[in-house]
């Protein structure tokens, strides 16, 4: 069965005008529920994450400083997100959905986050609505847990995963890929293991034409035994925080790569929801709900 984790925090009210689109965290799953994609059972509630677990992955004075509530007004400007003790218990609990997530994928071999993808979260601080950083927390999980050896984060939001790639930039364990505008947020990127940066307005082709190419070599030269999909929706053409070009269509068939590519390999798969920023929110709502659809077709 397709477990996704979900709780109603992840839709944690925000000042009214903020620019993140919360409504979409409770959309996505009513839209599943209502034509039957998904069920009630596919649905788990993650609890907030134990400071333990976070601290394999972020230092220790950075979640002291969180549960304080003690981050700088630069700091906290850097979020994008007005700091509060909510916002704390929101973030951990993502990251609690993702490492369970990361455990189901294990039994299923395929488990999902209707949140997550918080890539641009660093070891020591947070950038671009993200304070932790869920797919770094639940690859370090999984490694210490002796539950993964070898791990590939595939990163295909249109933004760099810059926050990933700082804190497995010294790992022989993890391998982090990202294709990303190379013109888009963050200004300054980081070095992960392959950085692929497009030009601004590329389309289906192309895009498609460079993952094709770039992920089976990844998978057999890397050769790892669980994968993290970053599967935002910023790639669209309609996208107010992007600089691509692709159709629905188009990023439809990204996500159908990536997960038979792992489903064919047998490689465990846990995907985090990530970007969609598009004007109308019925096209995040979509463009989202088509990796759902597809993770229900093909693994089971």
């Amino acid at each position: 069965m397709l477990k996704i984790a979900y709780h109603d925090c992840y839709a944690h009210p925000l000042p009214e005008g903020h620019r993140f689109p919360m409504e979409k965290y409770t959309l996505l799953p009513q839209q599943l529920l209502h034509e039957g994609t998904l069920e009630e059972d596919n649905f788990f509630e993650p609890h907030p994450a134990e400071d333990g677990i976070l601290g394999l992955t972020h230092a220790e004075d950075y979640i002291e400083k969180l549960n304080k509530l003690q981050l700088d007004r630069k700091e906290i400007r850097r979020t994008g997100f007005p700091l509060s003790k909510e916002l704390i218990a929101r973030e951990k609990t993502i990251m609690q959905g993702t490492i369970m997530a990361a455990e189901y994928s294990l039994q299923h071999g395929i488990a999902m986050n209707i949140a997550g993808g918080t890539h641009h979260a660093y070891s020591n601080l947070g950038e671009g609505f993200c304070l932790l950083n869920d797919n770094a927390i639940a690859a370090n999980y999984l490694l210490h847990t002796n539950k993964a050896r070898r791990i590939l984060i595939v990163d295909l939001d249109v933004h760099q995963g810059n926050g990933t790639a700082e804190i497995f930039q010294d790992s022989e364990k993890v391998f982090t890929f990202s294709m990303h505008g190379k013109n888009n947020f963050p200004l300054r990127k980081e070095n992960s293991d392959l950085d692929i940066p497009l030009e601004d307005g590329m389309g289906d082709e192309e895009y498609l034409d460079i993952l094709k190419y770039n992920l089976p070599k990844l998978i057999n030269q890397h050769k790892p035994d669980f994968i993290f999909y970053q599967c935002g929706v910023d790639i669209l053409a309609s996208d107010k925080l992007g600089r691509l070009s692709l159709s629905i269509d188009g990023c439809k068939e990204r996500d159908r790569f990536v997960l038979e590519s792992c489903h064919e390999k047998g490689i465990p798969i846990t995907c985090s929801m990530g970007g969609g920023y598009s004007e109308e929110i019925r096209v995040i709502i979509e463009a989202h709900a088509n990796t759902y659809r597809l993770a229900q077709d093909i693994f089971f």
